[in-house]
């Protein structure tokens, strides 16, 4: 189980993530994310990241499964604590971020990828946050920057998917391929901007995070404190107990 960070071309650095068998992520896995994406954006020959996957899915969201195996809230502090850092360094990288999407993009996945600069997809990848199904609240900040205001709310109430196919339609995902060229195609674009000037490319990722409308930031930590709420109530953790009693089925139906 691990995140791999290596330069595979110049200029092109690649984020492996490697959790079988669902890349649910434990905690160490956020951070070890976050701590990838801050050692790229300091590296001066790195020029683009591409975010990826091993596996049959990008990822399933937190490891649930770790968490309920601990007592308090230690566990839970962490995982959130995780999943902003690794999003905020995603957002802050100096250089653009490819998330590469195959299968299943879930709950913290969708953190990965509404914060990355350019989303380029398989065409049997889908996305979702089954968070209201799990007693938590989050990553509402970034779908909506994948899908209009009230397709993000039937979403969030309903914990219903969407298609890569539907965000390339609204123009949130650049690109969808087969599945067996993902790779290839991701590299094909993340060539283009690894042969610009990449002081340029450094200043307009720092332009374009200083226009976005929405701090990404402050809206994810104000979600996170409605998780807190529902954890203290013990709501959260009725639901965690029911999906580590039932397990998880990845389904593909979308919204």
């Amino acid at each position: 189980m691990t995140i791999r960070s290596e330069i595979v071309e110049p200029g092109i650095r690649t984020i492996t993530m490697a959790y079988p068998p669902v890349n649910a992520l434990p905690t160490a896995g956020w951070f070890g994310v976050a701590d990838a994406m801050r050692e790229a954006s300091t590296d001066p020959d790195t020029r683009v990241v591409i975010l990826r996957a091993e596996g049959r899915g990008f990822n399933a969201g937190v490891d649930i499964k770790e968490m309920q195996r601990t007592s308090g809230h230690d566990a839970l502090i962490a995982a959130n604590r995780g999943c902003f850092e690794s999003f905020k360094a995603i957002y802050e990288c100096a250089v653009p971020v490819i998330s590469s999407v195959q299968g299943f993009c879930l709950g913290g996945g969708v953190g990965f990828v509404g914060n990355s600069d350019v989303i380029i997809a398989s065409d049997d990848a889908y996305f979702g946050l089954p968070e209201v199904d799990r007693g938590a609240l989050g990553a509402a900040t970034h779908l909506a920057r994948l899908v209009p205001t009230h397709k993000l709310r039937a979403l969030y109430y309903t914990s219903q998917n969407i298609t890569a196919q539907e965000l390339h339609s609204y123009g949130s995902v650049h690109q969808v391929v087969p599945r067996a060229e993902l790779d290839e195609a991701t590299l094909v674009f993340a060539r283009e901007i690894a042969a610009k000037d990449t002081r340029v490319i450094r200043a307009a990722k720092e332009a374009l995070n200083g226009i976005d409308p929405v701090d990404v930031n402050r809206s994810y930590r104000f979600e996170q404190g409605f998780t807190f709420e529902l954890n203290l109530a013990g709501v959260a953790d009725e639901h965690r107990d029911a999906f580590v009693t039932t397990g998880e089925v990845l389904e593909t139906r979308s919204a």
